[in-house]
């Protein structure tokens, strides 16, 4: 295991995180797939992270996260809390409800937490957080009580995690990127603000998709080929701790064999990563994707998101196409039909990638109508198992 510094903040962290949405138990809207651990076994997986070098444990609040961070606070009393550096969030703007929710976890965990984000700021709640009193108001105050260490900013948004990396209050910083989806991994490493914060990457494996597709080896390292402080791997078997801890251990050969996109390590250094052709690529062994990175460039005049839906698309055809259609459905017709009637169409200047967005919001649209019935019978199938 090899270590980072986290930022400004003095800690140095594994370059693997654990992420504990797998050891919860019980169903949570976070994970309906959920594995379901008791104590004893949740408490053992994480010590086998501990011991191939671990030391980054990162969960949320009981209603998002299950039982997680109460089990992580057992597991710190028994390998020593002193030891480790826990990273927790909850969802909540307002600096009343965020102050409240520490309080919680600090209960919970039975300890303080090293770090606290503010979980899944977006847009809507943007202003909300950051101006007086909101949610990054309550963190440094407790700070300065002693309740947590740092305070940090969690999106999937680039320009709410800029603004983060500029403000003052926020020491660490947590986003989503992996070889498929790494536009704003790229724009990170050219921005002079993120230098000076710890940043965490989660969805290294995009929400388990890709790990069929290419080794762990060529997600991790891709990733850890930027200059972020720690992955984070949400880990619910002692196999899934083994092929993420022990990354580096399968060789340049064995990931070329795997999907023939990355070069041979040089003696000493790591493995070059496959380009984002490259990855795609791959993936057009099974179905034709959108060459969309989600560097988020691009602005719809009519505040479509045109990235999250290019993403759900790809989702569809990598395996959760249940739950891709169910976002799909939700405002696809109405988004491709302004679509087509857009005169300005900026989006076309703005990405890099030269998409054409119109035609492929159509053809996304296309994709739901040829398969609207599969909700239906996905549902009846669970009418039947239950």
């Amino acid at each position: 295991m090899k270590y980072r510094k986290l930022g400004d903040t003095g800690l140095t962290v594994s370059e693997i995180g654990f992420g504990t949405i797998p050891i919860l138990q019980g169903s949570v809207p976070v994970l309906p797939e959920y594995f379901n651990l008791d104590e004893e076994t949740a408490l053992a997986v994480m010590e086998r992270g501990f011991s191939l070098g671990c030391n980054l444990y990162d969960t949320a609040i009981v209603p998002e996260y299950g039982d997680a961070e109460i089990k992580l606070g057992k597991f710190a009393r028994l390998v020593g809390r002193e030891r480790i550096v826990i990273s927790d969030k909850a969802r909540f703007y307002d600096g009343g409800e965020m102050y409240k929710a520490v309080e919680a976890s600090c209960e919970n965990l039975g300890t303080f937490a090293d770090i606290y984000f503010v979980h899944q700021v977006d847009g809507e709640h943007e202003d909300e957080v950051f101006q007086k009193g909101g949610a990054l108001d309550a963190l440094e105050e407790l700070k300065k009580e002693g309740k947590i260490r740092f305070a940090g900013i969690a999106s999937h948004y680039y320009d709410i995690l800029l603004r983060g990396a500029k403000d003052a209050r926020v020491d660490v910083l947590q986003g989503s990127g992996n070889l498929l989806e790494r536009g704003m991994l790229d724009r990170m490493r050219e921005e002079e603000a993120f230098r000076k914060k710890g940043f965490l990457v989660n969805k290294v494996y995009a929400a388990g998709l890709l790990p069929g597709r290419f080794p762990v080896r060529t997600l991790i390292g891709g990733v850890l080929s930027y200059p972020v402080s720690s992955v984070l791997i949400g880990l619910g078997t002692m196999e899934q701790v083994g092929a993420a801890m022990g990354w580096e251990a399968g060789g340049g050969k064995e990931c070329a064999a795997a999907c023939g996109a990355c070069r041979e390590e040089r003696e000493g250094e790591r493995m070059e990563p496959p380009s984002f052709e490259e990855v795609l690529s791959v993936l057009e062994k099974e179905y034709r994707p959108i060459p969309c990175d989600r560097c988020q460039r691009c602005r719809c005049p009519y505040g479509t998101e045109i990235h999250t839906i290019f993403r759900q698309y790809q989702y569809f055809f990598l395996g959760k196409d249940y739950w891709a259609l169910k976002k799909l459905g939700l405002g696809i017709r109405e988004s491709a039909a302004r679509c087509r009637s857009c005169l300005r169409m900026p989006c076309l200047d703005m990405c890099p990638k030269k998409i054409r967005i119109p035609d492929e919001m159509q053809r996304v649209e296309k994709l739901v109508k040829d398969h609207s019935g599969m909700g239906q019978a996905w549902r009846a199938a669970c009418m039947e198992v239950f």
